[in-house]
Formats: structure tokens, sequence, C-alpha cells
């Protein structure tokens, strides 16, 4: 018989995390009877206690708001992309013990972006500048050979972008979240700010517009995804990251390979279609 083996997604709040169905999709598919994963209510205070509590059945965590850099400090390692943003999505408990820090976030957006043909990009713009920003800019890192222009509304969002792409070594130019309809001429536009943030930018899509990504998954489609499908444009969407980051995720936890994309993908598409 098979020693059960748990995994689960922290965060504050986290009812809403669609993680245990793609994870769990996943178990079914690769046939991981023994295999469990949940949601806990973890704030920051909460997790150092949450983490001392895990025993030798725990194989994985996954990380959401507010907790992907509160998380480092009580990690053995973590992986260079995850150091490049300061970000922690994934952790993998091994063995013998030690507690290993990666982040699926940016391979996950490269990946998502390539399954729709977007391989290279000769510039691209990004609206917003919060912790989604700096790994959109990891991820632009790889895939993007000219300058990256973020759309902020404040100084102190285009320093921190700024800062960014210096570590990332992107060339990041700034411009202001009032001139963010000249965004959507750029080949590549990649929306990381929350519900209802870039509704007014729908308006303004050009006729032939590049490829939007769009983190949101719900509610979905945002008006500017919509219009932008309105004028066959190609849309990525928040689901499509987070498919691809949760592969990486039950790929590093589970150690099998690959997982089933399209079985999560459709798992997360039935249970945001029954919300």
């Amino acid at each position: 018989m098979s020693i059960p083996r748990r995994a689960a997604v922290l965060g504050s709040p986290i009812a809403h995390s669609l993680s245990p169905v793609l994870h769990r999709a996943a178990y079914a598919e690769l046939g991981l009877d023994h295999w469990s994963y949940d949601r806990f209510e973890v704030d920051e205070a909460a997790l150092p206690g949450f983490i001392e509590g895990l025993d030798r059945s725990w194989a994985g965590l996954s990380l959401t708001m507010p907790l992907k850099r509160a998380i480092i400090p009580l990690l053995d390692e973590i992986s260079g992309t995850a150091a490049a943003v300061e970000a922690v999505n994934t952790v993998v408990l091994t063995e013998d013990g030690r507690r290993f820090g990666d982040n699926t976030d940016i391979p996950g957006m490269i990946a998502a972006l390539r399954e729709r043909g977007v391989e290279k990009v000769e510039s691209a713009a990004v609206l917003g500048a919060g912790a989604t920003a700096s790994s959109a800019l990891a991820a632009l890192a790889e895939i993007c050979t000219g300058p990256v222009t973020a759309y902020v509304r404040s100084p102190e969002r285009a320093e921190e972008m700024r800062a960014w792409g210096e570590r990332l070594a992107v060339d990041v130019r700034i411009a202001a979240w009032a001139d963010g309809a000249q965004a959507l001429r750029a080949p590549l536009v990649i929306a990381t700010t929350p519900a209802g943030s870039t509704d007014a930018l729908a308006a303004a899509v050009p006729e032939a517009p590049g490829t939007l990504f769009d983190v949101l998954y719900e509610p979905w489609p945002t008006a500017l995804a919509a219009a932008w499908s309105a004028r066959q444009g190609a849309v990525v969407g928040g689901l499509d990251l987070l498919v691809h980051q949760a592969v990486l995720q039950v790929e590093l936890m589970t150690g099998r390979a690959p997982a089933p994309l399209a079985a999560m993908r459709h798992a997360g598409e039935q249970a945001l279609a029954a919300r």
C-alpha cells in the first residue's frame, strides 16, 4: 500500500483558489490515489508555525498572496528564478526534510505564451507594477528582444519597475497610466492589474492588435480581453497561466512528468463555469 502524500495551497484569502481543482485533476489522471491536495487560510503571522508543523507526509506547498516573499526566510534553498523576483510560489519538501523554494509563475507565463505561438517579441507593454508585473518582466527577459514599457500610476511604482528592469536586465521604460491606450499597440501586452482596472481601455483596442496576456481569470473575459478577441487579436488568459504554473508544480512535487495539462485545464474550466 502506498504511503499517503500531502500537498496544499496556502494564502489569505484562499477560499477562491482553483489550485485544489487543478492538482486533484492531475492526481486522478496520473493514478496518484494516495495523494491529497487541500487549501489552508494562512497569513504571514501564522506561516512559520504552519511550516514547522508539517510532517514527512508532506510533499509540497503552493503559495499565493501574501506569502510569496514571507516564505523565503523559512526555506533552506531557493531557485535562481525565485531569487530573481524575490517570490516563491512553490515549496518542495524533500525526503530528507529540506525545504526548496521555486517560482513556476515565470516559466508558466512563458509556456502559456508559447502555446499561443508567441516565442519572441521585439517589444512589449506591461500594464501595472505589482508583484505579478515583476514576474512578467522576468518572463519578458527571456522572450523580449527590445524595450518593455511599463504603464504605472505613481512615481514609487515607476522606481520599482526600473529597479526590477535593472535586476533582470530588461530595458524598462516608464509611461503614465493615463496613457495606457498607447500600450495596446505593442506586439505583446501583459495586463497585471486587478479586476476592472483595464475596462476603460477596451474602447481603445486597435484594428489589428497583437497578443494580449491578461492575468485575470475571474471574471472572464475581462472587458479588455473581449474587445481584443472581437478584433481578432490573440488572447492568453489567467486560467492559461494558472494551469501552466500548476503543471510545473505537479511535476516538481510528484516527480511525475509530463503533468496532464489538458485534464487540468478542463477541470479548471468546469470549476469556473460552475461559479
